[in-house]
């Protein structure tokens, strides 16, 4: 399948228009949440605990990566692998559609890179 370009995007629907911008602006929201990125950006490099996650981001605290950890669960993003050892573990991965944002990430991380200080 192709990618759609801007001639693909000229046969769409009024209608179809604002489903995607609709989709498309709930995606940035959701990435775009405080500390999101970061957390997903963490995951990126494979399973980690909770204090392997919140050592790795500066000044996140408890209650805002536990959100973001939640939020991500209930979207489907990460899973909650709990490892039943004496005292048991929990891991956070991201799931194989979280894993998809991969190249998103490094982009924007590559276009905040070039930027600089400039944002």
């Amino acid at each position: 399948m192709s990618e759609p370009n801007h001639q693909d995007c000229m046969t769409h629907s009024a209608e179809e228009i604002k489903h995607i911008c609709t989709n498309f602006h709930k995606a940035i929201e959701f990435i775009g949440k405080r500390w999101m990125g970061t957390v997903i950006y963490t995951l990126m490099e494979g399973p980690k605990r909770y204090h392997e996650i919140i050592s790795s981001i500066p000044g996140i605290s408890d209650r805002l990566l536990t959100e973001r950890l939640r939020d991500l669960e209930n979207e489907g993003l990460i899973v909650k692998n709990v490892i039943t050892t004496s005292p048991k573990k929990v891991e956070y991965e991201l799931t194989p559609t979280g894993k998809e944002l991969d190249e998103v990430i490094h982009v924007l991380m590559k276009w905040v890179k070039k930027r600089g200080e400039s944002l």
